[in-house]
């Protein structure tokens, strides 16, 4: 027997067994505005939404706002949008893929292959809107290398993704080129004559255009006034790691090789364009150089831009714009196509070329029709060319500032202050001026066709499309590239323009009048009075941009403005 008493409480009932064919009662959760919908259905009713209901949808609830976020939504509203799968004004092949990149989970996708959307949305509205961030360039260099003086000075600029190469055309015995990236710190690479104690600065840069052979190194050509150039091979990711290969000199200076305004790299194909317009052949292949041949023209002038692109490994295809001489001392623009190919003995030459006007008279007696046409051509010439420019399938030409003079001679195209010598065209006693439809302001937009030689019989044809309006003041410079424009005013004003559209948006209005706050004993200059002096020179900045930013320059001042924020 226990040795003490059971208590009187009754035991517990007994568990019961659970087995699989007994019935359970679940309990089902109430309704709500939050799960009433599935994923599916949320989203076939965002894709009916615009971009500021998206982002005003986000503020509803966690759910919602995770589904907002969708990458298809925003992708299907980017292509509507902008009708493209890549940011604008992406150029050759260094840097990261269009837009933010999103990771994915591992072996699902790679990394390059995933976008985001959004980001490239909001990056394309900041391009439309003009809505950016402003950067003013830390050169980190001695003062020498970028004088403040009043000669009108150029900046050479280049962007190689997140690289920016820089160079200052002040006459120096030691010219350099600076490399900076946001991570590192500026790098200098010096690029001196090979003739000891000369004078001597920089005319031209090039950076080649080809896909690397070894990850991310890259070439890059600096062309100095006494003919010479050098090539560089330069690390994007570590510009200290960056060397030079080789420095070539002429047999002797000639106009042929000096100096050098633009030229355009793709391995092993090197072309140069002399202020004189020889249109020089260079082949680099073995790290040699060797000239293969060189073309001249008598009726093309500077300004001018070059576009280079590879056909097939053994043929390019160069797209050159300049200005063209219209009677009795007005100007134009024209442009020429050239197919460049390995010949038998693998020397590149050039193999056919197409020129096209935009001012075009016909021979012999005309028709009423065809007058008409010419009478539209004709009102379009311009007395002064500040700039023209083409991406190989627009054109664009900036009138340069007319400015009346006493004596009767022809203006250059660009200013008294670059140096070009005057083409041959009658003297006249008028002051003929630019037609009052295209001011100093309003970029002639025209539309550059090249059917395909093979199978047609249409020739190449340069048409007008429109002029675009809304600078102040006359422009300084161009940069086009994948339809996307964007100007320089000689105030500093920025206008960025969509061509494809004919659209325009201002980004910076630069400097419009006197600084009223300044000290009387401020000794710096007058920003506005530096303007008026650039103009009255004829100075040009410069200006690029790439998918993402664009860095300007005026002399000595450099400046970069993002639109990726």
């Amino acid at each position: 027997m226990p040795k003490r008493p059971l208590s009187p409480v009754p035991f517990p009932p007994p568990k019961r067994v659970h087995t699989a064919s007994e019935e359970h009662a679940h309990i089902q959760p109430q309704p709500a505005f939050d799960n009433i919908l599935s994923d599916e259905i949320v989203l076939f009713v965002f894709s009916y939404l615009s971009q500021s209901d998206l982002c005003a949808v986000q503020r509803t609830n966690r759910n919602w706002a995770r589904l907002s976020l969708d990458n298809q939504l925003w992708k299907a509203l980017y292509i509507s949008e902008f009708g493209r799968t890549r940011l604008r004004g992406v150029r050759g092949f260094i840097g990261r893929g269009d837009g933010r990149e999103v990771k994915p989970l591992p072996g699902r996708a790679r990394s390059e292959d995933v976008k985001d959307w959004k980001w490239m949305f909001r990056i394309s509205s900041n391009w439309r809107t003009g809505r950016c961030s402003l950067e003013h360039f830390d050169l980190a260099v001695p003062p020498r290398f970028f004088s403040r003086t009043q000669s009108p000075e150029q900046t050479h600029l280049l962007l190689a993704g997140s690289l920016t190469v820089m160079a200052s055309s002040s006459p120096s015995i030691m010219p350099t080129v600076l490399l900076s990236t946001p991570i590192h710190g500026p790098h200098t690479l010096s690029c001196p004559s090979t003739r000891l104690s000369v004078i001597t600065r920089i005319t031209a840069l090039a950076l080649d255009q080809s896909p690397p052979g070894s990850g991310h190194h890259g070439k890059l050509v600096c062309f100095l006034s006494t003919g010479e150039f050098s090539l560089f091979r330069v690390d994007h990711q570590v510009p200290s790691c960056s060397s030079r290969i080789l420095a070539y000199q002429p047999a002797g200076r000639n106009t042929r090789t000096a100096p050098i305004i633009h030229a355009v790299y793709h391995h092993p194909l090197l072309v140069t364009l002399s202020q004189s317009f020889h249109l020089s052949l260079y082949d680099l292949s073995s790290d040699s150089v060797r000239h293969t041949q060189t073309l001249t023209s008598f009726t093309s002038y500077p300004p001018s831009s070059l576009v280079l692109s590879c056909q097939s490994p053994s043929t390019y295809k160069l797209v050159l714009a300049y200005a063209i001489p219209v009677y009795p001392s007005h100007w134009s623009v024209g442009a020429t196509e050239l197919v460049i190919s390995a010949s038998d003995d693998s020397r590149m030459t050039v193999t056919s070329t197409r020129t096209t006007r935009t001012v075009d008279v016909p021979q012999g007696w005309v028709d009423e029709n065809k007058m008409r046409a010419v009478r539209e051509q004709w009102d379009r010439k311009v007395a002064r060319v500040a700039d023209t420019q083409t991406d190989g399938k627009w054109v664009v030409l900036a009138p340069g500032q007319h400015f009346q003079s006493t004596t009767p001679v022809p203006e250059l195209p660009f200013g008294s202050g670059s140096g070009i010598s005057t083409p041959p065209s009658p003297l006249s006693d008028t002051a003929y001026t630019s037609s009052s439809l295209h001011t100093a302001s309003g970029l002639q937009l025209y539309r550059l066709y090249l059917p395909s030689p093979v199978g047609s019989s249409s020739s190449p044809k340069l048409s007008y499309v429109r002029t675009l309006h809304g600078q102040i003041g006359p422009v300084s410079t161009l940069a086009l590239a994948d339809g996307r424009c964007v100007s320089l005013g000689m105030n500093g004003g920025i206008w960025v323009w969509d061509l494809e559209a004919g659209t325009g948006t201002e980004v910076s209005p630069g400097i419009t009048g006197p600084v009223d706050n300044r000290e009387e004993d401020d000794e710096e200059c007058d920003p506005y009075d530096a303007v008026k002096l650039r103009a009255a020179v004829g100075a040009r900045g410069s200006i690029v941009f790439d998918d993402r930013r664009i860095v300007s320059s005026h002399g000595t001042e450099v400046e970069v403005r993002r639109f990726d924020i």
